[in-house]
Formats: C-alpha cells, structure tokens, sequence
C-alpha cells in the first residue's frame, strides 16, 4: 500500500465516521435498499469515488439538498455495442449518463470486424476518458461465422493480449453458438483461453440438451430470450437473463412475465442496440424501468436487475448498492415509477454539462474503410426462376422467417415487386477482400420504391442495400463509399438523405445531438419511399447476421441459419482470395 493509497484510505473511514467533512454529502433523501427493501432516511456521505456512510446526518465540503427524493444505485447496462449508437464513446458517455447509466458493459465487435484489434484498442482508449464506468468485454467473434467476409479476423492469441487491461471483464457473447456445440477447434480455443473469467453468451432459441452443452462450455450469461418460457428454462439451468430492448430487438414485453421478486437477482437489462433517436424519444434503460414497472412488475425487482443484480452477475462487486465501500454510482429519483430523475452522481461526480468538459478524446480510426467493387444496375439482377427463399421480417424483432415465394423471371431476372412487399435485398463486400455481390429478396419493408443502404450490417458491416430500383440501390452503395459509410436513402437517383458514419463505416466524430437530428431526416426520407418499420436502418443491419435464426443473407448468399449453410448464390465478382470459404456442411 503507497502511503497516497493509506491517506485515502483513512481519509474514507474519517469521513465514514464523521470525524472531517465529507467531500460530497446528498442531504435529505431516502436510500432504497436494493438488499432488504428498506427505505433508510439520512445523508449519504461521499470521500472521492466511494460511498463512506448513510442513515446518519454528515457535514460535507460539497452538500447536495436532495429533500422528498429516493436514491437508488447507478444502472448498469450489461450488455451494448456502442457503435450502434452511431457515436463516439465520449458522446454516448454525454448523452446516456445524465439517464442513469453508471456503468456500460459494451462489446466492440462493429468496430474490430472491420479494423481487428485496433478497433478494440479505441474502446480500452476511450474508457479511461469517460465520466461512466466503461467496461469491454472481448469480441469473441470476429467474424461471427465462416459465412460472411469481414475486415478482420480474431483468434484467441490476439484477444489474450488485451485480456489483462483494467477495463476487460471477459468474453463477450459467443454468437458462434453451432461451433461451440460441434466443438470447433477454434470455438474450443477462445473458450479454454477464457476458463474462469465472464464467457457472455448468444444463443436465440437454444433449448434442451443443446442448451445443456452450451451452458456447460462455462458460458455465464444470455441476452437472447425472446419469450418468457426461453428466459425461465435458460435461468433453470443456471444462466443469467439479460432482458433486452433495443432499437430493433424489443423483448421486453415479451420478458416482463420472468421478471420477478424471486428471479431479480438473476436477471439484468440490456439494450444491445440502441440509437440516439429512440434515446432521445423514450429514454435508455430508464425507459426499460419505466416499462417494466408499468408491465406490473414488482419495482423493487426492475431496480435490483438495472443495477445490484447486474453488478453480481458481472462481477462488479464494488457498486450496485448505495452502501459504505461501494463506488459512489446514485440516481436521484423524484419519482420511483415513472423512474423521474433528478440527478445523477457518477463515482463522485454530480453530473452535469461541466463534468464532460475537457475530457481527451483520442484521435479518429478506421477511415477509408469502405472499398467498393465495381457495380452497376445489374450487379443486383437475380436469374432463375420458381421457388425462391425470402426474408420475412419479424417487426421488434432480429429474428426473421424463412418463406418460400414463386417469383417469376422476367428477362431473364427476378424483379422486386412492391404490390406483393418483395423488395431485393443485396451485400456488397467492402472491405476489399473479394468483391462479393449477394442478392435475394425481403417481405416486411412494404417499399413502393427507391432504395435504402448503410455499411452498419451485423457483424461483418459489409455494404447492405433494400431497393425496389436496381438504379437508385446503385447510387446509394457508390454514396455510402464517397462519404465513408454510414445511412442513406435516394429515390430517382437522388440522395434524399443521409448520415455519414466515417470511423469504420459505424459512428459519426459528430456530437449525439447531430446524430439525431441526421437520423430523423432519415426515418422521414425512408417513410416516403413507403417504408412501414419504426427503425428500417438497424432492421436492415440485422438482416445480414448469419448467428440469427430463421433466415439471413452475407456477402456469400442468402443462409438458412437452421442449417448453417449457404443457400443462395453469389453474383459474379472478382475473386480476391478471402480464406472464409463455406462448404454447405453444417457446422
């Protein structure tokens, strides 16, 4: 122990037992025991980052007059991906804190599919600069499946060199949920690299013995449950339940039923997903409280799972409680059921628009990163005939039906055709490995014309595109290439909207307010193509995530998730020699 170590250590207990001030004392609230329920009357004492006494009356060097309000622990999103914000670290720090998230668990596999380790090394950057809490778990797969290209590839050698950083907790959700229960050696790999530390987990619609053999691979945690009857197996068998709602997965109604007095300590929230847009409309996870508790679920249960149960479920034991020792993380509520937030303390740190001054934000990465193949209107033709796979979408859901439709060639091409809501939906590879072009059709975009593309495109963020005009889709790659990546939306050949994402393709060097302001612009623009579906762009991004059932399409082809295997073909392109090769065998 340094002696700077022992002088705060014994300042905390001085300040603890009242002997000197505090440095920050809240006055005149209740604390609400996330332990007993009880509802504790007193000051609550602050000596740095850590909470030193309640239920007593302190003197401090800073007092806060929190009078009628209850204080409850800092909430703690367990599971994010960041860039699907669309924003820098330091700006989702600005814009999600003063809404209660203390601290965020996120995962940077956006980023490290298309620049690798650099990308996970920006996150481990950036968390030393954040006003919350910003902790990483490693990206466990990159790519997520041999059935995409991405721009990047991880194995377990290159995630051990960043496992011993302070910010890493373990490894993040193993999407690759076939190889783990075929045993594929490179699975097997990462998860003995990773034995005793957090293995998160990914595995949608995962049951029986199946289950059993994933669970047992020591793997922690599950965010994918999107029933009640899932959730309830997944925690029967040991799992932690991370009830999720997102921009485009909403589960939370469909969760709420598990959520409950007994099962709280077992369960966790989640956003996964989540643009400033809907942030800014209904909230982050102060907005799933709000819910929950509106669902009638017990609200001493919502609040345990946003922040102690989340804390134990990660291993985070010095916060998810306002107690002596813990990390002074509090949200200061004028009303618990409508979860109304007066203020928010963040390790010490009253919040507010002075705290995100003069933090260093490290230097932009991933420019340039989009490289377009050559492609013109009929890059997106589709020959042959009859019986044709089509993506149904689910609404509120990345889970997507595997239909079957009759579509007839014309020309020698299967067309779009929006009378029966049968738009063409294409991957074009940009990461300048192989050129590859797929095509295939969606049900559920109800477009009447133009098109929509964006390089956010789960998780390999190639180049996807929705269009009934193969000329406007066109437009819009060649665009997303000029500006870097990001969204955009033509119709008649022209751009009609756009928000351009440069750092990887993924987030804007924009402040949040920007972000918003470019993505209603974009909603509006999609709507008048016809568009029906409250967030079209990240609902495209999920549409090419081959680790998601029912049916999905890559840079590969269309895939039939069931079965792990490629079903569509590819549009010829030049071969670069990108080492993912799929055979068709189940993996």
């Amino acid at each position: 122990m340094t002696g700077n170590d022992r002088s705060t250590l014994e300042n905390r207990i001085a300040q603890g037992r009242g002997e000197t001030p505090a440095d920050l004392v809240l006055k005149g609230g209740q604390v609400w025991c996330m332990v007993t329920g009880a509802r504790i009357a007193g000051d609550v004492a602050i000596a740095g980052d850590t909470i030193v006494g309640i239920g007593a009356e302190y003197r401090g060097k800073r007092e806060i007059d929190v009078s009628g309000a209850t204080l409850v622990p800092g909430f703690i999103d367990t599971h994010l991906h960041i860039e699907s914000s669309c924003v820098t670290p330091s700006e989702f720090d600005r814009c999600v804190t003063p809404r209660g998230v203390t601290t965020a668990i996120c995962d940077p596999h956006e980023i490290a599919n298309v620049i690798g380790a650099e990308g996970i090394r920006y996150f481990l950057d950036a968390s030393r600069m954040t006003v919350m809490d910003l902790r990483v778990n490693l990206s466990s797969c990159v790519p997520s499946s041999p059935m995409e290209t991405s721009g990047a590839r991880l194995d377990a050698g290159d995630l051990l060199e960043l496992a011993d950083h302070p910010a890493v907790i373990g490894l993040a959700e193993f999407m690759n949920y076939p190889g783990v229960l075929t045993r594929d050696p490179a699975c097997m790999e990462k998860l003995r690299a990773f034995a005793g530390r957090h293995i998160d987990g990914h595995a949608p619609l995962l049951s029986g013995r199946d289950l059993n053999g994933y669970i047992a691979a020591g793997i922690r945690t599950e965010h994918e449950a999107t029933t009640a009857t899932e959730a309830i197996e997944k925690l029967q068998k040991g799992m932690r339940v991370l009830i999720r709602e997102g921009s485009v997965s909403k589960d939370l109604d469909a969760l709420a039923p598990a959520l409950t007095p007994l099962t709280a300590p077992y369960m966790c929230l989640c956003t996964d997903d989540r643009n400033p847009l809907d942030i800014a409309e209904e909230g982050h996870l102060d907005a799933m409280i709000r819910r929950l508790i509106g669902h009638g679920c017990d609200p001493l249960a919502v609040y345990r799972a946003a922040s102690l149960s989340a804390a134990e479920a990660f291993g985070l034991k010095d916060r998810g409680q306002v107690a002596p020792g813990r990390r002074a993380d509090i949200v200061v509520l004028e009303d618990v059921e409508s979860c109304a937030i007066r203020r928010v303390i963040c390790g010490g740190v009253a919040i507010d628009d002075e705290a995100f001054r003069g933090r260093t934000i490290r230097g932009l990465v991933g420019l340039n990163s989009v490289h377009l193949p050559p492609l013109d209107a009929g890059s997106f033709h589709m020959t042959g005939t009859g019986p044709t796979p089509v993506i149904g979408i689910q609404p509120g859901r990345i889970l997507t039906d595997h239909l079957i439709e009759d579509i007839a060639a014309t020309d020698g091409d299967r067309r779009p055709n929006p009378a029966r809501d049968l738009a063409r939906i294409a991957v074009v590879e940009r990461h300048g490995r192989n050129g590859n072009i797929a095509n295939g059709f969606v049900r559920g975009f109800g477009m009447q014309r133009g098109a929509i593309g964006s390089t956010v495109c789960h998780d390999h963020h190639n180049i996807a595109l929705v269009g009934v005009d193969y000329a406007d889709m066109a437009v819009a790659a060649r665009r997303l290439a000029e500006i870097g990546g990001g969204f955009v939306v033509v119709e008649n050949g022209a751009v009609t909207a756009e928000l351009a994402l440069p750092i990887a393709g993924l987030m804007s060097a924009d402040g949040f307010e920007h972000v918003h302001d470019a993505l209603v612009r974009l909603r509006k623009a999609a709507r008048d193509l016809g568009v029906v579906l409250h967030e079209p762009f990240l609902q495209l991004a999920f549409l090419a995530l081959p680790v998601i059932p029912h049916l999905k399409i890559t840079d590969m082809g269309m895939v039939d998730v069931d079965r792990f295997q490629i079903i569509g073909d590819i549009a010829d392109a030049p071969d670069m020699g990108h080492d993912a090769q799929v055979t068709g065998e189940k993996r």
